[in-house]
Order: structure tokens, then sequence, then C-alpha cells
């Protein structure tokens, strides 16, 4: 079973979720490429994205951060974009 937490739309196609799951007893973040399904608001995930074990949550996070400040660095990204929108 899966815990919704958000999702990122990523195309007109496809939409990223991120949820906490749990697979063989071991809690996992999802981050999932999903598709439309047969059904309206249906959504299938597909084979692309990434599994985490939640003990990786805080180097993950980290690494984002890396992630985040690169970006600024080459002007790809502005400061204010990553201020909360209201």
């Amino acid at each position: 079973m899966s815990e919704f937490i958000s999702q990122v739309t990523k195309n007109a196609r496809e939409t990223v979720f991120l949820s906490l799951s749990e697979y063989k007893g071991h809690r996992l973040i999802d981050i999932r490429v999903h598709v439309p399904g047969d059904q309206e608001g249906d959504w299938v995930p597909t084979r692309k994205g990434v599994s985490l074990a939640v003990g990786l949550y805080p180097a993950f996070k980290q690494a984002l951060a890396q992630m985040e400040a690169a970006l600024i660095q080459q002007g790809l990204l502005d400061p204010e974009d990553l201020e909360p929108s209201d």
C-alpha cells in the first residue's frame, strides 16, 4: 500500500508522484512517473522512478541541496523561484 504525499506535473502526459510505501517490511520513499489510466482521474505507475529506503532520506536531501546550489550558481534557477508561492 502506498501513501500519496505530493505530485509534480512532468509534462502533458506524465506526472511524478511522491509517496511512502512498504515492501517486504521495509519503508520506502517512492518517486515515480505515472501516466493516465483507463478511467478519468486514475493514474498508473510506470517503471520510471526510484524507491529509496527511508534511512537514505538525509543523504538524498543533502544531494538535492547540492543540486539546488549548482542550479543557482549556473544561472539555471533564481533563488526567488524557491520561495513558497501564496
